[in-house]
């Protein structure tokens, strides 16, 4: 029998490997990486890495038990479903009898003026993150493009190394689509902690030195930020380039049914950053998230349905969770925040410096919870999201219930 392979040498592809093994999958397993590294966790990246205080070690997944056959510093190129064969780049092909794709994002890079500049520098993986921690040594002055998850996040760790750091973005807020009332606790934290904001306005372009280094961000209001560093924090694209002419459905990731095989494909599964599945909070409609915990969880249910029985294949319905750590407060989110159209608070402490917001979509169904240093309430509102309850009885049981924040403000 040919093996099975795992495209993706990533958290997503790692928990496949794990839980097919544990599926009882005895057979030769293939794990192909674009990366030279093992995989590893990405949350540290932006954290922990970039703040110094810990090194690539730290991050990295173990898997050794799984008897992985490696194949990594080497991307796939291609997929042939008839011939039952990946392509790498340095023209091996691998015959499969399962197929599991993992293949993540990839870091959006700016493409205007300057992109090519000496200290430009994305944040996505292990050599970025090193190479910029390696850059901010000395403290200088970062300009981040995005005020989202990441560039808030790599703010944060920057401040602690004494850099000096402006956030920019288009939105009015930080962290768009999460709501007003976390948005301007994220915009007053910044501010608290000595980051400039440029909020609402749009970059022109990155200017450089004579010897090609960064030197300036110019703003759409012909305002000139000076930068030593630019850190490109402005979205991801989905890694299925070398799907192209495969047969698989890409909308941009790779579509799959509910168990998370490829649509139009047999005995191929995706996870991860790059799978879009139908999802029971968008009503059905497909989702694609970039999140740890759905890489984890995704990729577990995905190597599992890769090597049993159809009959045994499970659907992939959690309720999605995430995360983010920036200086002593924590975000967090279970849901799908994206969805919401209306924001309300659900609870607060009675300092508010506790909060939970409770985000509901177009038909003002419950879709997302996000909470301020409030993550011991956010599983209760899980297990509330993924019950499928209304509005109504979330917010009358969290009046109701003695483990809400003191002092609990319920929102009508």
């Amino acid at each position: 029998m040919d093996p099975l392979v795992i495209v993706g040498a990533s958290l997503a592809g790692a928990r496949a490997a794990r839980a097919a093994r544990m599926a009882g999958y005895e057979g030769k397993l293939v794990m192909i990486g674009a990366e030279p590294h093992l995989p590893y966790t990405r949350p540290p990246l932006s954290k922990e890495i970039l703040a110094g205080t810990k090194d690539a070690s730290s991050c990295r997944i173990d898997i050794d038990d799984c008897e992985v056959d490696w194949r990594l510093g080497e991307p796939a190129s291609g997929l042939d479903l008839d011939a039952r064969q990946v392509a790498l780049a340095g023209g091996e092909t691998i015959s499969f009898e399962r197929l599991v794709i993992a293949t993540g994002c990839r870091a959006r890079r700016w493409v205007g003026a300057g992109g090519e500049l000496r200290g430009v520098h994305v944040l996505r993986d292990l050599d970025h993150a090193t190479g910029l921690a390696a850059a901010l040594a000395d403290g200088r002055r970062l300009v981040i493009l995005g005020a989202g998850f990441l560039g808030c996040e790599a703010a944060a760790s920057a401040r602690s190394r004494g850099a000096a750091v402006t956030l920019v973005d288009t939105a009015p807020l930080p962290m768009p689509g999460v709501g007003d009332a976390l948005g301007r606790r994220c915009a007053e934290m910044h501010h608290a902690h000595g980051v400039e904001l440029q909020l609402g306005i749009g970059v022109v372009a990155i200017h450089g030195d004579e010897e090609g280094a960064v030197e300036a961000v110019e703003l759409a209001n012909g305002a000139r930020l000076p930068a030593d560093l630019v850190l490109v924090a402005i979205g991801a694209i989905p890694n299925t380039e070398w799907l192209a002419g495969s047969g698989l459905t890409l909308d941009p990731g790779v579509v799959c049914d509910a168990h998370l095989a490829a649509v139009g494909s047999a005995g191929v599964f995706c996870c991860g950053d790059v799978a879009a599945w139908p999802h029971p909070l968008a009503a059905g409609e497909l989702v694609r998230l970039e999140h740890w915990t759905n890489a984890a969880e995704q990729g577990a249910v995905a190597g599992r349905n890769a090597v049993v029985a159809p009959a045994d294949r499970v659907a992939y319905e959690a309720v999605p969770s995430f995360w983010s750590d920036q200086y002593d407060a924590k975000f967090q989110a279970v849901g799908l925040p994206r969805r919401a159209r209306r924001m309300e608070v659900a609870e607060t402490g009675p300092d508010g410096e506790r909060f939970i917001v409770l985000g509901c979509d177009d038909r003002g169904r419950p879709v997302a919870a996000l909470a301020f240093n409030g993550g011991r309430r956010l599983p209760w509102y899980r297990r509330m999201l993924d019950g499928g309850a209304d509005r109504k009885a979330i917010l009358a049981a969290v009046e109701a219930d003695p483990k809400s924040f003191a002092g609990a403000a319920v929102v009508s």
